[in-house]
């Protein structure tokens, strides 16, 4: 039985995290059929916030095009939209690099899927390092394996700062559209001006108010706003903690960024303030700990830049 569409587009969801993906896809005017998360606190925060939207919570190499459409009624070739964010920790410059990290292979199921849904375009997002040094490889194998499951496909460096969204964030994100749509990838202007940290939070208000302790506060203290903390450590300790600059989009918030991002009085970025900062919606839900609110954040691709992107994609390639 052909899928009722009553909203502009539809997607599906892989390594869906807590849901800033579907955040930006919904504002977009989407729907978001069904999500697929293997994580406990990332399954936990997407049911809080989209309780009416399935999720896969197994294996995904368990997810197969016969579960899809029982749980989605879409059929191949129909979905708008197929989504993912296959783990990168492998890849990302901020860990180890180690390009032998097996989740690094996960890419091969988001492939698989691609194969058997056929949709009519899809997004892929990764992070910057997955374009340099010994990475590259894997790159290239990406973009062979999207070409061939029957995409146009295209590549783009895109930072979350110029898509109205209060934080510098990379990411790799690859665009297909489907070759019998005829037509070439491409990707939404960046706007001209950047929002600031200042006015993103000029009417949120602090959730709670902790501080930096007195070890980390002796050479916070020398900080500019901007700065890190390890250009003033004998050691070069303190590497991901830094000084607010309230008057520029935040620098890149890390998973492991809690209690290590502050302002010039030394209060502590919450996790809320986090989420405000990379355009989650004032509403959104994040559960866990205060390390895993957090984190939901840092793993997170910005609601506004999907949103940009999912707008661009309907109105280029699946506007009737």
């Amino acid at each position: 039985m052909k899928y009722q569409k009553t909203h502009k587009f539809t997607v599906i969801s892989t390594f869906s995290g807590g849901g800033g993906s579907s955040c930006g896809y919904i504002k977009a005017g989407g729907k978001v059929l069904l999500a697929a998360e293997y994580e406990k606190n990332a399954i936990n925060t997407y049911k809080a916030n989209f309780p009416n939207t399935p999720i896969f919570t197994k294996d995904i190499k368990n997810l197969t095009m016969g579960t899809i459409t029982k749980i989605t009624n879409i059929e191949k070739y129909e979905l708008d939209i197929l989504d993912g964010s296959p783990p990168c920790q492998g890849f990302s410059i901020a860990g180890n690099k180690n390009v032998c990290d097996p989740r690094n292979q996960l890419y091969n199921e988001y492939v698989r899927l691609l194969k058997n849904i056929q949709p009519k375009t899809f997004v892929m997002e990764n992070v910057k390092g997955l374009i340099s040094g010994k990475n590259k490889v894997i790159f290239k194998d990406i973009l062979t394996q999207l070409k061939n499951c029957g995409y146009n496909v295209k590549a783009r460096l895109m930072n979350s700062k110029w898509y109205n969204t209060a934080t510098s964030r990379e990411r790799v994100i690859i665009i297909g559209v489907r070759e019998d749509l005829k037509k070439t990838p491409s990707y939404p202007k960046p706007e001209k001006h950047t929002i600031t940290v200042k006015e993103a939070l000029k009417d949120t208000k602090p959730d709670y108010k902790k501080y930096l302790n007195d070890t980390v506060r002796r050479f916070a203290k020398k900080c500019k706003p901007g700065e890190s903390l390890t250009k003033h450590h004998p050691r070069g300790s303190f590497f991901n903690y830094r000084m607010i600059n309230p008057n520029k989009p935040l620098t890149t918030i890390l998973k492991n960024s809690y209690n290590q991002m502050f302002f010039e009085d030394y209060r502590i970025l919450t996790p809320n303030e986090a989420k405000i900062i990379s355009s989650f919606p004032e509403n959104f839900k994040l559960t866990g700990t205060e390390a895993e609110k957090f984190g939901r954040v840092g793993n997170a691709v910005p609601p506004n830049m999907i949103n940009a992107i999912a707008t661009h994609i309907y109105n280029n390639f699946l506007k009737d």
